[in-house]
Parts: C-alpha cells; structure tokens; sequence
C-alpha cells in the first residue's frame, strides 16, 4: 500500500509539474519567459554533461562541443543559406567527430582522472582560439549575428517566444529521458565498474573502450545541440559565451551544484545559477563592476563544499534519513496498548 501511495505521489508531482509547464506561457511576462527558456536549454547542457560526470569521466571540454553546435550551423546558415534542420545534424556530426579524436587516444593510453580532465580544458580553449583566429568567418572575438528572416519554419527562427518555449521544454524533456535511459539500462553496471577499477572491469568481460566512447559521444552530441538551440534563440555566438574554459567550467559547477547524480539535479543548478547570475546582474547594475561574478563564484564553491551531492542529492539524502529513522523511533516509542504483566505480586 506505501509503495503504490508513494508511485502515486511521483507520478502526481509530475502531473503538476507538467501542468505549470503547460501554464507557463500564459501567465509569464516575455522577459521572465526568456529566462525560463535559457533555462531550460542550459539545464539540458548541463544534463548531457552529468552523463559523463556522474561516472567519473570529468570532462572540463564541453564548452568545445557546444561551441562548434553552436557555431557551424549558423555559418552554414550565413553563408550558404542552409536550414539548421540540415545545419544542426552537421554540428552534431562534427562534435561527435571531435569526440572520437580526442577520447579515442585518451581511452586507449589510459588518460584517466586529473590528466584527462586537463586534456579536455585544452580543447575547449583550442576550440576558443580557433573561433577568435577565424575572424573573417566567425567575426573573432566581436562576435557573430545570424541574418534574420523573422517567422521562419526553414530558418527556426521566431520572433514569438512561445514557439521556442515549446521548442526548449521538448529539449529537456528529451534529455531526462536519455539520462533515465542510461540510468536504468545495462550499461550503468559497467560504467559503475569502469569508474570504480578499469582493470577489474576489463578482468569480468566488459568492454571498456566502448562503454566508455559510447556515454562521451551521447554527452558530446546532446552538448552539440542545446549548443545549437542555443544559438538558434539568442541569434548571437561569441566564443566567449558559447566556447572556452569559462563555459566549460559553468557547465561542470552547475551540474554539480544541483546535483549531478539525480535525474533534475542539472536542472535545478540551471535555475540557481542563471537565476542567481541575472538576479545579482540586476541588483548591482553597472555599479560594482564584478561584484556579482564574485558573489556568484562565493555561493557556488560554498554550495560545493558543503553539499557535494548537490542540492538535490542532499535533500534525496535527508529524505533517505528520516525514512530510515522514522521506523527505529516507533519500535522505540512505548505501547499504548502494552497488557498488564500477569506475574503474581
């Protein structure tokens, strides 16, 4: 009976979940809308990396992936006037790529740990560099605006929020099911293994190259397309924004401030962070200038050291607790209804 009244409860906490979603856009003025939808597309970003960090994989070169998904369909777009619907598919097919180039060695030469997390700093800088060097294509550093149609199927592009809200909603959603997939598929068991002891892993059949390659090429490729999305909606790339170290590492803090081994985790550290970037943007203004880069950096570093399962992994763990405790205070608790002793006095 607890555990369907418990079913029952989850699946009610999502029924209204989708509720709000479905409300949202009626009652959100468009400014509050545009940040429900940055949201949302981060917090599917910030999804596809807890795949590989989860599992021990940390991986400091996600800003490379999301730039180049960003990046190559709004150059296809510019200068050959291809539709995202083709120039999306070709951004993710060159993240996967970059994947391959740079997992496959790391896999094989047995780069784990801090080592491979350096590597991938360097490529998400190499990617940085690359963009701001190709300044004829990319507009360097300055930037790079995508040529506007206004209402546009072919182009994705729309003036109306309402349609991008829909878009960014189908996004996460479909990240949390590839994470649940891989949570509760086969797989898990051997990537658990391959985190714990590579060598043990390999000793019991599993076949860690594959494992390995197969969960960095989903993350590369979600990463690629919230990239793409991304830069469907602002019509804005610059490196720094969409590329480099500092993407990369907002990537890694804010999935692991939520909680990087829970399904909404990532989801719940992209509304702390963007709210909390945007609230202490607009507080501070143009006084203080870095203040609120450094409030935010303060609150993140606490939030990490004091809650390394992150929010939602320590609320789960509390809950956990008091489930665990609450049976051991009534077997302590006395009975009410305890029979009188029937020894003679």
């Amino acid at each position: 009976m607890s555990r369907n009244r418990m079913n029952f409860s989850h699946l009610g906490g999502w029924a209204v979940g989708l509720a709000v979603l479905i409300a949202l856009p009626f009652a959100t003025p468009p400014y509050f809308l545009h940040l429900v939808i940055q949201i949302l597309i981060w917090a599917f970003i910030y999804t596809a990396w807890s795949l590989m960090g989860r599992f021990g994989f940390v991986s400091f070169g996600h800003g490379a992936f999301l730039g180049v998904g960003a990046y190559v369909p709004a150059l296809l777009w510019n200068y050959y006037g291809l539709t995202p619907w083709l120039g999306i598919p070709l951004g993710v097919a060159a993240s996967v790529l970059l994947a391959i180039v740079v997992g496959y060695p790391c896999f094989r030469r047995r780069v784990v740990g801090h080592y491979f997390a350096l590597v991938t700093l360097a490529l998400s800088q190499v990617v940085l560099l690359s963009l701001v060097a190709a300044r004829d294509i990319t507009g360097g550093s300055l930037g790079f605006t995508q040529k506007a149609v206004g209402h546009s199927w072919y182009a994705l592009q729309f003036p109306e929020k309402g349609y991008f809200y829909v878009i960014a909603v189908a996004l996460w959603l479909a990240g949390l099911v590839v994470w649940r997939a891989i949570d509760r598929g086969i797989g898990r068991e051997a990537l658990e293994a391959i985190s714990e002891d590579e060598d043990a892993a390999a000793a019991v059949g599993i076949d860690v190259m594959r494992e390995k390659m197969r969960v960095t090429i989903i993350s590369a490729a979600l990463t690629a397309v919230g990239g793409a999305f991304y830069g469907q909606y602002v019509m804005y790339l610059n490196p720094e924004t969409v590329s480099g170290i500092a993407v990369s590492l907002q990537i890694v803090f804010a999935a692991i401030a939520g909680g990087v081994y829970s399904l909404l985790g990532p989801s719940v550290g992209s509304l702390l962070t963007l709210s909390l970037t945007e609230g202490l943007r607009v507080w501070f203004g143009t006084d203080y200038i870095g203040a609120a880069n450094t409030i935010y950096g303060i609150l993140l570093v606490l939030c990490i050291i004091f809650m390394p399962q992150g929010i939602v992994g320590s609320l789960q763990g509390m809950q956990r607790r008091r489930a665990v405790a609450k049976p051991l205070v009534n077997a302590n608790r006395p009975s009410a209804t305890r029979e009188p002793s029937s020894a003679a006095p």
